[in-house]
Parts: C-alpha cells; structure tokens; sequence
C-alpha cells in the first residue's frame, strides 16, 4: 500500500497526466486515506452550543456628526445648485443661438433679393426706361455750354493777421475744454 502511495505521488511529482489535463480533486483525500489506512478511527466529542441569554435590548449610542461630513455634503450640494444653473444657462444659450441662425437665414435671404434690385437700378436699358418714363431726353446742342479754361492760372493767398497773446491763450483754452468734453461723451 505504501508503494503505491509513493509511485502515485512520484506521479504527481513529474507532472504525468496520461492525456487528461484535468486536476485532480481527489488526490489529496486518497492519499490521507492511504497513508492512514488502518488506523482506529475515533470521532471526538461535539460541544453543545451554548444558550445566550438576552436581556432588553439595548439603545444605540447616539452618534455624533462630524463637522467634515456636514461641510462636504454643502459642498456637492453647491456644486450640484451650480451646475445645474449652469446648465439652465447653456439651454438658455443655445436656444438664443438657434433664433439667431435662424434670424441670419432670413437676413441672407432678404440680402439676395436686395443685392438683385440694386444691380437692376444699375441697368442702362432700365435707367433709360425710368428716365424715358419721368420725361428726360437727351440735351440738345442749345442746352450745351462749353467753359473756356485756356487763361492763366491765378490764385489770390490773403495773409491772416496776428492774433494776439491774449486771444491764443483762450483759443488754446477753449481746444483744451473741448477735448476733455468730446472725451467724456
């Protein structure tokens, strides 16, 4: 029996497995049960369970908050408040942005048919038209004047008089004042 034991444990030792890779469950109860094969087999005495007895049931010890805990739920919960405004804000947002795209849409539209009317008033057939319409032709030889520029050029330069230091001084003071209203307006 004992050689048996051994030769099964050598086994076990150089990793045979005769074409099954499964483990072996089992070998650790047969070989205890070879290795003790023969012995008296004495069961020891099972206690009793003891009995508890139990009395009232006892309050629970009140517990106290931590200040920590208290300043952390604030915390998500004001971070929780902020993004949810922020959220409202970025509804808010995009549907601003999807009135203006649309709003745009319509400006390009009306900016085509506006660019259209305008090259049409640059129209020679549709200038002479509304010119034919509101009476105009074309001038005759009598309505036709020529301006002879064939004289010399003159120019006449009048040179201003001084002023005197005391109209510079409010003439420089009114600039001032000037300047410091335009800048605040």
């Amino acid at each position: 029996m004992a050689a048996s034991a051994r030769a099964l444990r050598a086994q076990e030792r150089r990793g045979t497995t005769y074409g099954d890779l499964a483990y072996d469950l089992d070998a650790m109860s047969r070989e205890y049960a070879l290795r003790h094969a023969g012995e008296d087999v004495r069961r020891e005495a099972v206690p009793s369970p003891k009995v508890r007895s139990v009395t009232a049931p006892r309050a629970r010890q009140r517990q106290h908050l931590s200040v920590v805990s208290v300043l952390g739920f604030l915390a998500v919960t004001a971070l929780a408040v902020v993004t949810l405004s922020q959220y409202v804000q970025l509804t808010v947002i995009s549907s601003e942005v999807v009135k203006l795209q649309s709003e745009l849409s319509e400006l390009q539209t009306e900016n085509v048919s506006l660019t259209t009317k305008y090259e049409q008033t640059f129209d020679l057939s549709t200038i002479k038209e509304a010119a034919e319409a509101a009476g105009m032709s074309k001038p005759s030889s009598s309505q036709i004047y020529y301006i002879d520029m064939s004289g010399s050029d003159n120019a006449v330069v009048y040179q201003r008089q001084e002023a005197g230091v005391l109209s510079r001084v409010f003439t420089s003071l009114s600039h001032g004042i000037y300047a410091v209203v335009e800048y605040f307006d």
